[in-house]
């Protein structure tokens, strides 16, 4: 796991948009895990205008989304097939039918979590995700307690998550669904190269335990500790309580070029 500590989420942004340019100049037709939420929005932002300048394109790219709401209306603002469509997909030139995500509207929920997992595979796998990680620790919608060895399937959420999500409901908890579809830990696991992102003082404790905590299923983050490439990527308010935050800073300067993430 290499922990980079940058100054703002426009740095963020712009690592993180070197790494998946870098992956789509190399490989055209490789498939990206996207998250949503605040965190990765700097990186979505960087990727559509690396876009508009014509530097990357994703034209022959693939991607899955790690969850979803259950229950939403398929219009539904805060639906994520929406909120990823709206926050990027729709600002590059990925052909239609390229992005896929759960679905919180299936009839039969547990046959549609097993077809996910069976979409992702037939793919190739994830070749990079991109990650947030919630105050409890949570990736994904895999909440404290979550199995390790989890995959695709239907999640109740914490009051935690609820109360941190309600700023996309009108500040209404009661509008904000209780439960969701989520790729499990061993999915996730299995994305060939994880960039997970965090800012702000509010996503300190994660990160302190995220790299320097025990693996443990309180916070589900750290089964990160076990992945072979693992780029998290904080800026100085998130990494406000790493023990070991000079260390990782003297790592990354003495990174050589041609490594990248």
């Amino acid at each position: 796991m290499e922990i980079i500590i940058l100054p703002d989420s426009d740095a963020i942004g712009d690592l993180a948009g070197d790494a998946v340019t870098a992956l789509l100049d190399r490989k055209p037709g490789a498939v990206l895990g996207l998250a949503t939420g605040s965190s990765p929005l700097p990186v979505y932002d960087n990727l559509a205008a690396r876009y508009d300048a014509g530097d990357v394109s994703f034209a022959q790219a693939r991607a899955f989304t790690l969850d979803e709401y259950v229950g939403l209306d398929a219009g539904h603002p805060e639906r994520y097939a929406n909120v990823i469509h709206k926050e990027f997909t729709s600002r590059v030139d990925f052909e239609p039918g390229s992005v896929q995500g759960p679905n919180g509207l299936a009839t039969d929920i547990p046959a549609a979590c097993q077809s996910y997992e069976e979409a992702i595979h037939a793919a190739g796998g994830v070749d990079l995700q991109i990650l947030g990680i919630g105050t409890d620790g949570h990736i994904a919608f895999n909440e404290p307690g979550s199995s390790l060895a989890s995959r695709t399937r239907i999640k109740t959420l914490t009051r935690q998550t609820r109360i941190d999500n309600a700023r996309f409901f009108d500040d209404d908890l009661d509008q904000v669904p209780t439960q969701c579809l989520t790729q499990g830990l061993a999915t996730i696991m299995e994305a060939r190269h994880i960039v997970l992102v965090a800012t702000g003082q509010n996503k300190a404790e994660a990160v302190h335990q995220l790299a320097e905590g025990g693996v443990s299923a309180l916070w589900p983050a750290t089964i990160l500790q076990h992945h072979p490439h693992v780029s998290v990527l904080v800026d100085e308010a998130a990494a406000g309580r790493l023990q070991l935050a000079n260390y990782y800073r003297q790592t990354y300067a003495a990174k050589p070029v041609w490594q990248g993430l």
